[in-house]
């Protein structure tokens, strides 16, 4: 069974707690602060590989956690890092979260992508001596991370789609060039999921060849597989459409599926094509001659129409020639992508929505919300004084206080940082 589509959580380990501790120095019980900071957690990667083929792995595996990182020790001793968990997906795969929100789209082998940072660990009380603050007695908290639900979807990269209406001949030209066994009879819809074939050209060069399901009128509304069936040609090279030699009418069978493919959310028309009568074995030659003047008379742009028969092979070898030359020019351009790709770095700062926040006051009560702030939050003690004050420090250096003070918030009130804690003001 071929398998496109996949669901799973992924969760990223969240950091380790810094430790509180001190030197002990002879004559003194509790010499300078010795607290470590916590380890980070660890990542979520999701790699492309083309050694992977099918998302299959994920129907087994539909919860994925990376390691906590370790607590901070004492001796300043820093937290072992939480191990990173990569999950190989094959080239084209694409990863998304919540409505349709593209988290990444995977499409260059080896192509690596962080989804799930492991959580920052927090840290020891060694890091907060000040000249105020000889020997604080509190630490950080780890950072705890969410889960995350994920869809995975496989577009194929098949450098070639056969398309066609339902019975034009994709599978048994698939059949013919290559190992492929795709299923054949003689109805309609034979084909539910795309099959793949290696077809060899020549003794330096292979293609790969999808033979997409039949397109029927309504398709790109999603009528029967439509949709699905039309998600897989989006990447791929080039177009083989395939006409049976055999309809009463070439044009309106090629019209039918043109259309779908331009009502698709992509217009598909934009892309390479090669307009191939098949079935021509055993049809008089004279009345095919007269069918493809006519249907060539009746197309815009007069492109190249090529007539040829699986079963005898007539007129496959200018096809496959043809198709040799506009992928080879693709493959060229691609590694040209690849190598931009693999030498980008990301570049992790914080954007200005992650470092606003804003109070909002309701029936009395304050509230506090913005990425930074209710990430120190998070990482705060609210049984340790020392914490709670620290986090005091840093909602008075960040303007939050002079806000509460303008919204009139007097002393006793209570004042809720995101959903990680309450302080008293």
């Amino acid at each position: 069974m071929f398998v496109d589509k996949a669901k799973v959580t992924i969760k990223s380990g969240n950091g380790g707690n810094g430790s509180i501790n001190y030197r002990q120095e002879k004559f003194v019980d509790r010499g300078g602060p010795d607290g470590g900071d916590g380890g980070k957690g660890g990542d979520i990667i999701f790699a492309a590989s083309r050694n992977e083929n099918t998302l299959s792995s994920f129907r087994h595996n539909k919860v994925i956690v990376a390691e906590n990182g370790g607590n901070g020790l004492k001796q300043k001793k820093h937290g072992r890092n939480g191990k990173d968990v990569i999950i190989k997906v094959p080239v084209g795969t694409v990863i998304t979260e919540g409505e349709g929100n593209v988290l990444a789209d995977l499409i260059a082998d080896d192509q690596k992508v962080v989804i799930a940072p492991g959580g920052r660990g927090g840290f020891g009380n060694a890091h907060f001596v000040s000249s105020v603050r000889q020997a604080p007695g509190f630490a950080e908290k780890g950072e705890i991370t969410r889960e995350k639900k994920l869809d995975i979807e496989l577009k194929i990269i098949a450098e070639v789609g056969l398309i066609g209406l339902p019975n034009a001949g994709k599978s048994t030209l698939l059949g013919s060039l290559s190992n492929a066994k795709p299923e054949i009879a003689d109805y309609p819809f034979t084909t539910l999921t795309p099959n793949l074939g290696v077809v060899d050209v020549d003794q330096q060069t292979s293609l790969l060849f999808a033979d997409i399901p039949g397109i029927i009128e309504g398709a790109s509304r999603g009528k029967g597989l439509g949709i699905d069936f039309l998600k897989h040609i989006e990447r791929t090279v080039v177009l083989v459409h395939l006409i049976d030699a055999y309809s009463d009418d070439l044009y309106t069978s090629y019209s039918e599926v043109k259309a779908e493919l331009k009502a698709y959310d992509i217009d598909l028309t934009k892309k390479p094509e090669l307009i191939v009568v098949s079935k021509i074995d055993g049809l008089d030659k004279d009345l095919l001659s007269q069918k493809l003047v006519e249907f060539k008379k009746r197309l815009t742009k007069k492109p190249e129409v090529y007539a040829i028969s699986s079963l005898t092979k007539e007129g496959v070898d200018e096809l496959l020639k043809q198709l040799k030359t506009i992928v080879l020019k693709q493959r060229a351009k691609q590694a040209r992508v690849n190598k931009k790709i693999s030498n980008q770095l990301p570049v992790i700062t914080l954007s200005p929505e992650k470092t606003s926040w804003e109070v909002i006051v309701n029936d009395g009560s304050y509230r506090v919300l913005g990425y930074k702030i209710e990430q120190f939050a998070s990482r705060t003690d609210f049984t340790n004084s020392q914490s709670v004050a620290r986090l005091r420090d840093i909602l008075k250096k960040m303007g939050i206080i002079r806000e509460l003070q303008r919204k009139g918030v007097k002393d006793g009130d209570k004042i809720t940082i995101g959903d990680n804690g309450q302080i008293e003001y």
